[in-house]
Formats: C-alpha cells, structure tokens, sequence
C-alpha cells in the first residue's frame, strides 16, 4: 500500500472553494461518501469531528490531516483537496491552510493509521512539493505529484 492507493481520482480535488474548516471537512466527507469502504457516512463525519475536536489536526506549513478512526468503514481511505485560498483551519503555527489529507480507518488499525499519517507528514514536509502540489490543476496531476514523492510502500 502507498499513498496513491489510498486516493481514487474522485477522492482528490484541486482549488477547492470553501471559507471554513467546517466546510472544508464536508466537502472531504462529501468525496468519500459514496466509497463502497463507507459504510456510515454520517458516522465518519462524526467520528472525523469528534477527532478534530480534541485537538486540531492543522500541522503546520499549510497543511491539515484531519483522521479518524470508526468501524463506519471497511478499510482505509483517503482524501486530498488543495483549497483555492488559505482556510483557518485552528492550525499549531497559527497559519491557514491550503492542503488537506483527510484519512479514515478501522478502529483496529490503529499502526497503520500512524504509519500513513508520518508518509503524509513526510512527503509534504517538502516545500518544493507542497508548491508543486499547490500548482497542481487537476486531480490527476495532483495524483502523479502525489505518486513521484511517494516510493515506498506502507506495510499493512
């Protein structure tokens, strides 16, 4: 398993228009939605608020990876939006963000979870990449950045 396996062509959106975190964590619940591993929409979104509620998932250096872990799906997925302007997103520096990985699992894959959420962290730690995917101007031009920076793959 890599990062791009964890992202399908409609799970990944380029300038994306949305003001608030709220809207921001909708649009990415919205995309995975219709996922056959979702098994309770309502429920992710619950699970990914209650999650981002306990403390914010913004990182630092534009990026934000809201997570969660329910028994609302049947596998790991994964969404990845770039946002037209910078969204306040509660972040540790205090910046907005303009990158957003969201990634939910079971709740028994909890190492998993952690190892996919550090290759995030490692891959946009860049900012030669964080550019490239902020230039970005199509899903599958966000995918191939994704796919280029992302050469080992996650053991499950």
């Amino acid at each position: 398993m890599n990062l791009t396996s964890l992202l399908h062509l409609n799970h990944v959106a380029v300038n994306v228009s949305v003001s608030t975190k709220e809207a921001l964590i909708d649009t990415l619940i919205d995309m995975i939605a219709n996922d056959p591993l979702v098994n309770d929409v309502v429920a992710v979104k619950k699970a990914v608020i209650e999650r981002e509620n306990m403390m914010s998932t913004g990182v630092g250096k534009g990026l934000a990876l809201p997570h969660a872990k329910t028994n609302a799906v049947g596998g790991m997925i994964g969404a990845l939006v770039t946002t037209s302007e910078p969204v306040d997103f509660g972040a540790l520096d205090n910046e907005p963000v303009r990158i957003v990985f969201l990634l939910v699992g079971k709740m028994d894959s909890k190492s998993l979870h952690v190892r996919i959420l550090s290759r995030v962290s490692r891959v946009m730690n860049s900012e030669e990449v964080r550019k490239q995917i902020l230039s970005s101007t199509s899903g599958t031009e966000l995918l191939s950045i994704i796919a280029q920076h992302d050469d080992h793959s996650i053991a499950d």
